[in-house]
């Protein structure tokens, strides 16, 4: 017998079967005897003992396979009527489920079925297959009727303290209980409504009168009814094999069917998804093998001309990342050609030649996308009909996910999906817009933008009629989202004092949502939208908040098509201006301008600072022989910039120090400088080059004089020793 994890698992699934099945199977042979003619019954029966052989002869397990099948057998004959119940009979079928027990137990304990003889057993239930058939007997024996031997005779004595010496067996089952899904899905709802009441109290605590008890027992509650949400949430995760398991099969069938040699290869086949998730990608995941199968793969004499090997290799592969689940399906076959897609697309009339003329590779390889679309040249019983990946790209959209195609012609297709892990309760920043509040999925959240009018006009343009927002360089589309709600009164505009600006990610494109004000990160409970709404592409779902009132959930692909900014004309206009505006920005950086002491000023590329933090004076403590502080669970070193520079100590009167944090691979060091200035966007030209380490040179920076610095080649120089130590300095709680 194969020895892995992967086999492990699967034999623990089969004793838990197994065990259910048997005790089953005790009460239903003695129903048996009392409901001859129960047709039912006997199916049953017969499944069962055909579902333990078949398992069990895939797993290697030969002995408890040849005692099965000669009861199968016996069965058999039974259910055809071939034979009759007998009271002997039944108790030798109970001595075979005596006998599977047996084994299953050695199973469990050892790995192996054990060194016991069941000979007599078999010779039992063989001789019993040639009997004729007989009446059926009465329950109830009449006098002299010889007494039936024990169904434990049969199975010798010696062959049972071969189990474990402590005589348990079955502790498997113990470790596990099925559960109706109807169950979990209710379970699920209550906890949601739990999560719901937690926000609640939580809310009313924050803005009560300080009461030390209230406070404590709300996050008590706060920290069980997460506990419990996470323990719930676990109990619906399904290995994202138990779809996969079909695929071998599926890729074989369609290999011999197209006459291709095809490897299929699977990663990650434990990645665990919401049921509710597994459920509603089983189809589109299904509907990309077979195009890999059909359409990627090459015939073998096709591979070998191109110099490659006879047999195709198809991969799938899952992976969590990002709190999102991860599914590529890779193939080695002949790829995608861009011109061949457009070709297809006019001749179906789904574009113009002058609409294809423009397109880009990218944007031609998403014509497969677009309903109706096929490159088949013969409409197959595998594919060919022009359905399926826009289906795929629609299923797999609606559960909140996205779909990335990339493919090099001659090389292989990769189809790249993200998805959530769960649909149930989700993490969302809430906003409110028109007087009325809406949750953002935080999966779709990229960054958060603030700009003041005292930006000078900076940042927010118009490129013919559509508002752009210059974003380090790029051009990003704005949507206004009181616009598209219809919201009636005053409408926000590019020239207000102050924009919130959502960026927010679409079907791969990045994309601004102009919102009113931006609260804060909650986990809410997602609902489904009412059937009025259930037609408006704005919103994915419903939520009820803290106060009870109720959220919508916006919809962030459905926001980016309603404004269009998507769209290949609109994407193809911001693309083209924003590679204008670049080449004249190009030497625009974002900088921290902070004060250094005795009236210097310094600047930092923003790129290299990790936070700015501001810290009370009495927080600081000594950690060995530098200044540190106790900083997200763990220590701080506090490194005064202004010394590091060569200007002696900051002598900054004031109960807080401010500090820039620097973070590499892991380690975070604070740099104290005298005060934080101002973030500018200007054009850095140094004009003079410092001999001190870490300074670039002199640059004019908002009309002033300013040291450009390179703070990582001031750390590793100050203090190297911070670097190469563990970036794990945990504090004790």
């Amino acid at each position: 017998m194969i020895k892995s994890l992967e086999t492990d698992d699967i034999v623990r699934e089969f004793l838990v079967e197994s065990y259910e099945g048997i005790d089953q199977l005790d009460r239903d042979l003695v129903m048996l005897e009392h409901s001859q003619s129960d047709v039912e019954l006997l199916a049953r029966i017969f499944r069962c003992v055909h579902t333990v052989k078949g398992t069990c002869g895939f797993l290697g397990f030969s002995k408890l396979e040849s005692v099965t099948h000669v009861g199968e057998n016996l069965l058999s004959k039974l259910r055809d009527g071939a034979l009759a119940v007998t009271p002997e009979l039944t108790t030798t079928l109970l001595a075979l489920v005596d006998a599977i027990r047996q084994m299953l137990g050695n199973i469990e304990a050892t790995g192996m079925e054990g060194d016991a003889d069941y000979g007599s057993l078999i010779a039992a239930l063989t001789r019993l297959q040639e009997d004729k058939a007989a009446p059926p007997t009465s329950p109830t024996m009449a006098a002299g009727t010889p007494v039936v031997e024990p169904a434990a005779a049969l199975v010798a004595a010696s062959e049972t303290l071969d189990i474990q010496a402590d005589g348990k067996t079955g502790q498997v089952t113990d470790s596990s209980i099925r559960v109706d899904v109807g169950l979990l899905d209710k379970l699920m709802t209550v906890v949601g409504e739990l999560v719901l009441a937690r926000n609640q109290i939580m809310q009313h605590a924050s803005v009560a009168p300080r009461s030390a008890s209230l406070a404590a027992a709300s996050q008590r509650l706060n920290l069980l009814t997460t506990e419990l949400q996470e323990g719930v949430m676990k109990t619906r995760m399904q290995p994202i094999g138990n779809i996969w398991s079909k695929f071998p099969r599926v890729v074989r069938d369609l290999s011999f069917a197209c006459n291709k040699q095809i490897r299929l290869e699977m990663e990650g086949r434990e990645t665990e998804l919401d049921k509710t998730i597994i459920e509603a990608i089983k189809d589109p995941l299904m509907h990309i093998v077979r195009n890999s199968v059909d359409h990627g793969i090459e015939a073998a004499p096709d591979r070998m001309a191109k110099g490659k090997p006879a047999e195709g290799r198809l991969l799938l592969r899952a992976f969590h990342e990002g709190g999102q689940v991860n599914i590529e399906i890779s193939d080695d076959g002949r790829g995608l050609d861009p011109e061949q897609l457009k070709q297809k697309a006019v001749e179906k009339g789904l574009i113009s030649a002058d609409q294809a003329a423009r397109l880009s590779d990218r944007e031609a390889l998403n014509l497969i996308f677009v309903a109706g679309f096929s490159t088949a040249a013969a409409v197959t019983n595998i594919s060919g009909r022009g359905v399926g990946m826009d289906v795929v790209k629609t299923n797999i959209e609606k559960i909140g996910g996205v779909v990335d195609l990339q493919s090099t012609l001659g090389a292989g297709t990769t189809l790249k999906i993200k998805i959530p892990l769960t649909l149930a309760i989700i993490p969302a920043l809430i906003i409110t817009c028109a007087e009325g509040r809406y949750a953002i999925p935080q999966v779709n959240l990229v960054e958060l933008v603030r700009r003041e009018s005292r930006d000078g006009g900076h940042g927010v343009e118009r490129i013919h009629g559509a508002p752009v927002y210059r974003l380090r360089g790029n051009l990003l589309p704005l949507v206004f989202l009181r616009d598209e709600l219809g919201a009636t009164g005053a409408a926000q505009d590019v020239d207000d004092e102050l924009l919130n600006i959502v960026v927010l990610q679409a079907d791969g494109r990045t994309f601004g949502l102009v919102v009113g004000d931006i609260n804060d990160t909650e986990e809410i409970v997602v609902k489904p939208l009412s059937k009025q709404l259930q037609g408006v592409s704005a919103f994915s779902g419903a939520t009820i908040m803290g106060d009870g009132r109720v959220a919508l959930i916006l919809d962030t692909l459905g926001l980016a098509q309603r404004a269009n900014v998507i769209s290949a004309e609109r994407e193809r206009t911001v693309v083209d201006a924003g590679v204008a505006a670049r080449d004249h920005h190009r030497a625009r950086q974002t900088l921290l301008v902070c004060g250094t002491g005795e009236g210097r000023r310094a600047a930092i590329p923003l790129s290299s600072v990790a936070r700015l933090e501001e810290f009370q004076r009495s927080r600081v403590e000594w950690a060995g022989h530098y200044e540190a502080v106790q900083y997200r669970g763990q220590i701080l070193p506090l490194l005064q910039l202004s010394s590091l520079l060569g200007f002696g100590a900051s002598q900054t009167p004031g109960v807080t120090v401010s500090v820039v944090v620097y973070g590499e691979e892991g380690h975070r060091v604070g740099l104290v400088v005298d005060q934080i200035l101002d973030i500018v966007e200007e054009t850095v030209a140094i004009e003079h080059t410092a001999a001190r380490e870490g300074v670039l040179g002199s640059a004019v920076v908002q009309k002033r004089v300013t040291d450009v610095l390179d703070i990582a080649a001031i750390v590793r120089n100050a203090a190297p020793w911070l670097l190469e130590a563990s970036p794990e300095h945990e504090v004790a709680a």
